[in-house]
């Protein structure tokens, strides 16, 4: 179960899964192509686990990927949260230690995604919640989802932010909006503003309990910290706040954080809060595997830190209850 590469077993913290029934769900809804990809990548559970053999993946945690559950009725939401987090825990029951699943929530519906991880946790044994970067328009450090934030830092739950696209139109004027797939360059600024909104709000310090995992090796926070701590600072009236927060922060390597993302995150993170992730089915497995490569031979990662970041810093976080 290991790469010709790396003698580690990896635990993936950014692994997706696509029942049929949410492709359906998702077709019907419009979202065939999701994001702007052109379309809905294949997945089964026997392929997920073929796709983790080659990687050397002993572990990995599931979640719904953009555009969520969600897709603008409140009822229908509860619905599909539902479904796909009881058949997350169903694969996590029939292949034990192979996957476990970050649960769905139905937001902005804030009643039915409090119901929904008192269920998830409490009834499905969920790792943790996946949460998108906006909801409908709706950032992380919006006052509406304070009561969803506080359960959560009240359970000390890993949280798993995953980018979405932005509300507002990106582009426009006489060629309309701009025509590239969301995920290239907009999921990167998501990320990225969505966790300075936690930030600068004093969310993150007012449920400092939360385990958050920012993807896609923490987007451009690391080039845009100390633009951030200067502006932000003088407005929140704090020092060095998006500094103090990235050492804070968990940070998965999904996607192709080398050669100019690790140097600058590991600049900023604390090493021991960095996980490997794959982004798997929506990176096709031959990119997954040339990444994954690419993370086994950096001499960044050299010594016992591959080893953490592949395997020994997620075991931590998801055994640990604080």
């Amino acid at each position: 179960m290991t790469s010709p590469t790396n003698s580690v077993p990896r635990v993936d913290v950014h692994c997706h899964y696509l029942p049929d029934f949410y492709r359906q769900a998702l077709i019907e809804a419009g979202h065939s192509e999701p994001d702007g990809i052109p379309f809905i990548p294949q997945w089964s559970e026997e392929a997920a686990l073929a796709a983790m053999d080659e990687l050397g993946t002993a572990t990995a945690h599931l979640s719904i990927s953009s555009p969520g559950v969600h897709f603008g009725d409140d009822r229908a939401a509860r619905r599909l949260a539902r479904r796909v987090n009881e058949e997350g825990a169903r694969l996590a029951r029939a292949h034990p230690g192979r996957f476990e699943f970050f649960a769905s929530t139905p937001l902005p519906d804030v009643d039915g995604a409090l119901e929904e991880i008192v269920y998830a946790f409490d009834e499905l044994g969920a790792a943790g919640v996946v949460l998108e970067t906006n909801f409908h328009g709706t950032y992380l450090g919006d006052a509406a989802l304070e009561p969803v934030l506080a359960e959560l830092d009240r359970r000390a739950a890993v949280v798993f932010l995953h980018p979405t696209s932005p509300s507002a139109v990106c582009g426009g004027g006489t060629r309309g909006p701009l025509p590239y797939p969301r995920p290239m360059v907009e999921f990167l600024f998501e990320t990225t503003r969505s966790v300075t909104d936690l930030v600068l709000s004093g969310a993150l310090d007012r449920h400092s309990r939360l385990r958050v995992i920012v993807p896609h090796a923490g987007a451009a926070l690391a080039v845009l910290a100390s633009r951030i701590d200067l502006i932000g600072g003088k407005m929140t009236g704090t020092t060095k706040p998006m500094h103090t927060a990235l050492r804070k922060l968990h940070f998965d390597l999904a996607g192709f954080p080398l050669p100019e993302q690790l140097p600058a995150l590991l600049s900023v993170a604390d090493p021991d809060r960095i996980h490997y992730g794959s982004d798997w089915p929506f990176t096709p497995l031959p990119e997954v595997k040339n990444a994954a490569a690419a993370l086994d031979s950096t001499p960044l990662l050299a010594g016992d830190l591959h080893s953490r970041v592949m395997h020994d810093n997620a075991y931590r976080l998801m055994k640990s209850d604080a």
